[in-house]
C-alpha cells in the first residue's frame, strides 16, 4: 500500500455520512444504547451530524433539522426518550457522588431538561435522604477526604479553609460547608440523613 492510498482511505473514513432520516434514526438509536440522554442532548448530537453532512454533501440543514424533530417526537411517544426519568436518574446518581442541589440543577439545565422535570427530580432525592444536601456534602467530603475524614487533626486544622472552599465550589451553602468540615461527630451527621449512600 502506498502512502497516497492510505491518505485517501483516511479522508474517506473521516467524511461524514449523508444525514438521511434513516441514518439519523440509526445514529440516534446507537447513541441511546450507549448513553442516557435528554431529548435536547440527543437533538444537539444529531444536529452536529446534520451540520457536518451539510458541509460535506451540500444537503439542506433545515431538512435535517425537521427530520430530527420528527424522530425525537416519535421517540418521546414510544418512550425511548423520557426527560423526567432521565432527570431523576441523573439527580440520584449525582447525589450519590456528592453533588449539591445547585450542581444537579445546573447539569440538568445544560442537558436541556425542563424546570418541571428538574423540580420533580430534586424532590425524588428526598426519598433517599431526609436531608439530601447534607448527605451529598458528607459524601463529597468522604470521597475527597476533607474535614473530619482527614486523619491527622493538625493537618485538618491547616486545611480547613481549603476544605471549606472545595465544598463551596461544589455548590454547597457556606453554613453547610462549615457544619460538615467542623464536625467532630461524623456519625451523628450521617444519622441526620437517614442512613448512608
Amino acid at each position: 500500500m502506498t502512502v497516497e492510498s492510505n491518505d485517501r482511505r483516511a479522508r474517506a473514513r473521516r467524511e461524514p455520512k449523508q444525514a438521511t432520516p434513516a441514518y439519523l434514526e440509526r445514529a440516534a438509536l446507537f447513541y441511546l444504547e450507549r448513553y442516557a440522554a435528554s431529548a435536547e442532548s440527543l437533538r444537539r448530537v444529531l444536529l452536529r451530524k446534520v451540520r457536518r453532512s451539510a458541509e460535506a454533501h451540500g444537503s439542506d440543514p433545515a431538512e435535517g433539522a425537521a427530520a430530527i424533530e420528527a424522530l425525537i417526537a416519535r421517540f418521546l411517544r414510544a418512550g425511548l426518550l423520557d426527560d423526567g426519568l432521565y432527570a431523576r436518574g441523573q439527580a440520584l446518581s449525582l447525589l450519590r457522588r456528592g453533588g449539591s442541589e445547585r450542581a444537579i440543577r445546573l447539569k440538568l439545565q445544560q442537558r436541556g431538561v425542563s424546570e418541571a422535570d428538574i423540580a420533580a427530580a430534586l424532590a425524588a432525592r428526598l426519598e433517599e435522604h431526609e436531608d439530601p444536601e447534607l448527605a451529598a456534602a458528607l459524601t463529597y467530603a468522604r470521597r475527597r477526604r476533607l474535614g473530619p475524614y482527614r486523619g491527622d487533626p493538625e493537618v485538618r486544622a491547616e486545611a480547613r479553609t481549603k476544605d471549606l472552599a472545595a465544598l463551596a465550589r461544589r455548590g454547597f451553602a457556606p453554613a453547610l460547608c462549615r457544619r460538615v468540615i467542623d464536625t467532630d461527630d461524623i456519625e451523628q451527621l450521617w444519622g441526620e440523613t437517614l442512613g448512608s449512600l
